[in-house]
């Protein structure tokens, strides 16, 4: 099967569609190579890499709409070490955590830190999404807005529970791809490899004011952190445009390069139509076809950057998925720990419409010449 030859008109311009890292577009290798030649190699501690960090910071809090006295912070390791910052330095005693994916058991199994009372966990099945409950005693309210193992979109809602509490989003896989009212959260967090189409090796976060307090009163307590994962030395840092340890600075290149091309082209809102077109071509042939069909049934449950799509048995999608990236379309393999007969397909800001179209004729292809 991976020896079936795709024609070059049904190729898309890139075949790069992974959920993780992305596709970076070569405007931002440009960038990289050409003013990043005199960045790279220079100490983040002085003007040019500092001036680096605040442009990122700026560029963000345009694209976002920065409610007034947010913050833009960052810190060293991806949303991993983020989950892990916000058990010590975010959760003051119990967080409430949807689980819907990988993204969301990860937090929830951070959350569950000793020091903690065990977090209230609210479970779906794959595929579909579970829903927030104000619950007395609970002081963080954490969920992805997108799940990149399922596809599976949430929105952001400010959760009214008891007085202080705050609303997490992660936004790892959905940042600078859906739109969203960032008055409806306290931390808004993400790592910078997807719709950011940059490198990892940091995590970025808008903070509200009220979260600002909640991590400087833990960080005044007798509780012990980290200096690694202290919330509190990353605000800190990021107010003087710099992080705890060396950051990586072709990856902070690479996001300022990306930030100014989304923003400079109409922002969030052009973004997250963009994707939401990539995506509605999928999921409209899906539907279209009778061997697919979207993995996730409810349309207001779909996400629009990251689809899923399960095939028929009578198609093996594995082998599609050979085939396809033997032809230099690659990435679109399933999640793993899933193991359904599916497709999972980026549709990023940086993945050009006209690309999933000649995806989905690529699809088409193989299916219709397998096995001849």
């Amino acid at each position: 099967m991976p020896d079936l030859t795709i024609p070059s008109e049904l190729l898309p311009a890139d075949g790069r569609f992974g959920c993780g890292p992305s596709k970076i577009r070569r405007e931002q290798l440009d960038h990289l190579t050409g003013f990043g030649a005199s960045i790279l190699g220079t100490s983040h501690r002085q003007a040019p890499v500092k001036d680096l960090v605040g442009r990122v910071q700026t560029g963000l809090a345009d694209l976002f709409s920065a409610p007034e006295g947010y913050e833009i912070v960052l810190g060293n390791g991806g949303s991993t070490a983020f989950w892990d910052a916000a058990a010590f330095s975010l959760i003051e005693r119990r967080s409430q955590n949807l689980v819907f994916g990988e993204f969301g058991q990860k937090f929830a199994g951070a959350a569950a830190a000793p020091f903690l009372d065990a977090p209230d966990v609210i479970t779906s099945p794959a595929g579909s999404r579970s829903e927030f409950v104000a619950t007395e005693g609970v002081d963080v309210y954490a969920w992805p807005q997108n799940e990149t193992s399922t596809g599976v979109m949430a929105p952001v809602t400010r959760v009214h529970g008891d007085d202080g509490a705050l609303t997490v989003i992660d936004a790892t896989s959905s940042a600078a791809g859906i739109d969203f009212d960032a008055s409806q959260s306290d931390v808004y967090y993400f790592a910078p490899q997807k719709n950011l189409a940059s490198d990892g090796g940091l995590w970025l976060a808008m903070f509200s004011p009220t979260a600002i307090e909640r991590v400087e009163r833990i960080a005044a307590s007798d509780r012990y952190i980290p200096e690694f994962l202290s919330l509190k030395n990353a605000i800190d840092n990021s107010r003087l445009k710099q992080t705890l340890n060396t950051p990586a600075l072709s990856t902070l290149l690479l996001l300022e390069s990306q930030l100014s091309w989304i923003n400079g082209n109409g922002g969030l809102e052009w973004a997250s139509a963009r994707t939401r077109e990539s995506s509605s071509i999928l999921y409209d042939w899906a539907e279209s076809v009778d061997y697919a069909t979207p993995f996730v049934s409810n349309p207001d449950h779909r996400s629009q950057v990251v689809v899923t799509i399960d095939f028929d048995e009578s198609i093996d999608a594995a082998a599609v998925a050979k085939v396809l990236r033997a032809n230099g379309i690659v990435d679109t393999e399933p999640y793993r720990k899933l193991g359904r007969n599916q497709l999972r397909i980026a549709t990023f800001t940086a993945i050009e419409p006209a690309d999933v179209r000649k995806l989905v004729s690529a699809i088409e292809f193989v299916i219709a010449n397998m096995g001849n």
